[in-house]
């Protein structure tokens, strides 16, 4: 047998060995066996370095230092899911489902909610190419090398997989390994972990990939992404990954209607204690792949998917006191001041108590016995009191009349919960808070600077505006605390590279009330210019798809303020995107102006977004849903019934793939 052939017959050998153990959970050789066959290919490779593969099992024992994780684009955004807490919300999500696709039936995947970190995973050609992060849901870190020391992960695929494909799951750690973890630090002297999650979440930016690999981390899978899938359906797809060689959870099922939904959330509400990992809930997806595409996604959450949170774990505690918070808007939150208890697997000493009314609500005082949960699983929040303990000499909680920062008289706008700080320009929290806002990930992500810089930058006298960022020079940051040449310099250029960023991301961070991700880029598109928008009236605004009187009264306000309007005459003098940059296409024309399209299905010379782009590219306007505004809708293969009827009921035509070729040609 020659070196290439030993080398090749001994990974695949590994690679068999650790699916059946770390996958099937069913060993065929002893852990000493296994040691002896790693070593002796760990020798060979070394011998040899003409024969590396970057995807040997011997990459698992880690090694790999990474000091700056990779920010990464995700190729296809990772969604977050809309949380239901009753049988109730998952009634009115199936209603909803059942409107959109008509009266046939439709199927469901219930799968076990896991509590890790969630990652993106991209094979080609059978082999891990790339693991990402979530992040925020747009882009995240390069994590590939961690990710390679998970033994349930595989380096290559077995059998009839796509030639490229992303699949995603939860990075997740087993009790028994956080047990075993926290045991050992308690050993040393010190301090455990807090809960499985964080611990899971924290290994995989470890910079020592050999670290991680110390670590007893799982990899649960459970979806699978690609151009073309190879099959009808999700559970199908669950199932090919089990043969592909991934680990996918055996508790999915495939439920033939909500009866069956709700049979397995009544057995895991009361079984998912006996499980050897944590898990808060269950996912319900539409097991129709071909319905996922038609029912399609709001801003944040696909509309064929929905997570079933089981209910909250409580424990009772003792309130203290009660702080307030005020925000960058200026509204005051108050906090409860909690005897640190355990909750979750975590220790909570903070509770939100959201606004005046709660308070009032639960006639809380200073020393009561409170009972408190985790909203979600993630905020703690305070939803009784027990009044059998309450002492005698207990006050009733009145509530802050003036800010704490500023000590101005708090106001409190008709119809609202909330009391707010006017002092809008002279409150620091909320200067702080709009600067942090303007420099987030999903605004202007200006590299170097972070939240904790920016409130160093403000107390330091250096900025009292955002617009006070792009005056901002290395020798004034170099003296700040913990700040050395590199990192300030770092600071000045990711300030002037955010000077790149598009207008509807601009848009977004300048902070206006109501005005979200989505509405920024509705107005941008609309408008094109920040010069257009500050003209633009409450009637101006209303008209817009989707913008109501809230946000175009809180719009217009904005640019009626003098020192908002001074702000953005200096961005804009600073040469920061406040217009819609055109994209360019040389072949684009007029000749579907005025006409609104719905594209549905699956195309064989396009994609669904290249479709689209070609329609805006010649002039027409993309519609979400069919309605009598439509004037066509382009049907690939399996277009939905739903839709197909809707179309042919209103009376729309329908072109097919090659009649919207001829028709642009």
């Amino acid at each position: 047998m020659t070196v290439a052939e030993q080398i090749k017959t001994l990974r695949d050998e590994l690679e068999h060995h650790n699916y059946n153990y770390y996958v099937l959970d069913n060993p065929t050789i002893s852990d000493f066996e296994f040691d002896q066959k790693l070593k002796e290919l760990q020798q060979l490779e070394e011998k040899h370095p003409e024969f590396f593969d970057e995807n040997s099992p011997t990459h698992r024992v880690g090694g790999g230092l990474t000091k700056n994780f990779e920010t990464v684009v995700h190729e296809r955004r990772m969604y977050s899911l809309d949380n239901s807490y009753s049988k109730e919300d998952v009634l009115d999500w199936e209603a909803r489902i059942r409107r959109a696709l008509g009266d046939i039936p439709v199927e469901y995947t219930c799968e076990l909610k896991f509590d890790g970190a969630s990652i993106s995973i991209t094979y080609q050609d059978g082999k891990l190419k790339q693991a990402i992060t979530r992040g925020d849901g747009f882009q995240g870190d390069n994590v590939t090398t961690n990710i390679k020391t998970i033994r349930s992960v595989p380096l290559k695929l077995k059998g009839d997989y796509p030639d490229k494909f992303e699949i995603r799951g939860e990075i997740i750690l087993p009790l028994a390994g956080f047990e075993k973890m926290n045991n050992e630090l308690v050993e040393l002297g010190m301090a455990p972990y807090a809960n499985p999650r964080n611990t899971a979440s924290g290994s995989l930016k470890l910079q020592d990939s050999s670290e991680v690999a110390k670590r007893p981390l799982d990899c649960l899978l459970y979806f699978v992404v690609a151009d073309r899938m190879p099959f009808k359906t999700h559970f199908e797809s669950l199932e090919a990954a089990r043969r592909w060689g991934f680990k996918v959870p055996k508790e999915a099922i495939l439920a033939k209607n909500v009866d069956e939904v709700f049979e397995f959330l009544d057995y895991w509400d009361t079984h998912r204690h006996n499980l050897p990992y944590e898990t808060d809930g269950v996912v319900i997806k539409v097991n129709d792949l071909h319905f996922q595409e038609e029912l399609g996604y709001t801003a944040k959450a696909p509309r064929w998917a929905i997570a079933y949170k089981f209910k909250s774990e409580q424990v009772s505690t003792r309130l203290n006191s009660i702080s307030y918070q005020v925000g960058r808007t200026g509204a005051i939150t108050p906090v409860a001041n909690l005897q640190p208890v355990q909750l979750a697997g975590t220790v909570v000493k903070r509770a939100s108590l959201h606004n005046a009314d709660q308070i009032e609500k639960l006639d809380i005082r200073i020393g009561d016995e409170v009972f408190v949960e985790k909203g979600g699983e993630i905020i703690p929040k305070i939803i009784a009191v027990d009044v059998s303990k309450r002492p005698l000499d207990a006050q009733k909680v009145e509530y802050l009349t003036h800010c704490p920062e500023c000590n101005s008289p708090l106001v409190r706008l008709a119809g609202e919960a909330q009391h707010y700080c006017p002092n809008f320009y002279g409150c620091p929290p909320q200067i702080i808070g709009r600067i942090q806002h303007y420099i987030s990930r999903k605004a202007m992500d200006i590299e170097g600077l972070g939240g904790e810089t920016v409130a160093l930058l403000f107390h330091n006298g250096l900025v009292r505006n955002y617009a006070d960022l792009y005056d901002l020079t290395v020798e004034q940051v170099i003296p700040l605390e913990r700040m050395a040449k590199k990192s300030a310099e770092n600071l000045v250029n990711g300030i002037e590279k955010s000077k790149e960023i598009p207008f509807e991301r601009v848009l977004y961070a300048l902070g206006i009330r109501y005005v979200g991700e989505t509405v920024a880029k509705k107005l941008a598109k609309h408008y094109k210019s920040i010069t257009a928008l500050r003209q633009a009236s409450v009637l101006d605004l209303v008209l817009v798809d989707e913008i109501g009187e809230r946000i175009a009264q809180s719009v217009v306000s904005f640019f009626e303020n003098e020192d908002n309007l001074a702000i953005v005459d200096r961005l804009q003098n600073y040469g920061v995107q406040l217009e819609v940059v055109e994209r360019v296409n040389p072949n684009a024309t007029n000749k579907l102006e005025g006409k609104t399209f719905v594209v549905s299905g699956v195309f064989e010379h396009f994609s669904r977004d290249g479709i689209k782009i070609a329609i805006e590219d010649n002039g027409g306007k993309i519609g979400s849903s069919i309605s009598a505004k439509t004037h066509y809708v382009v049907a690939g293969d399996n277009m939905g019934p739903a839709k197909l009827e809707k179309a042919n009921k209103l009376g729309v035509a329908i072109l097919s793939e090659a009649e919207f070729r001829s028709m642009l040609e």
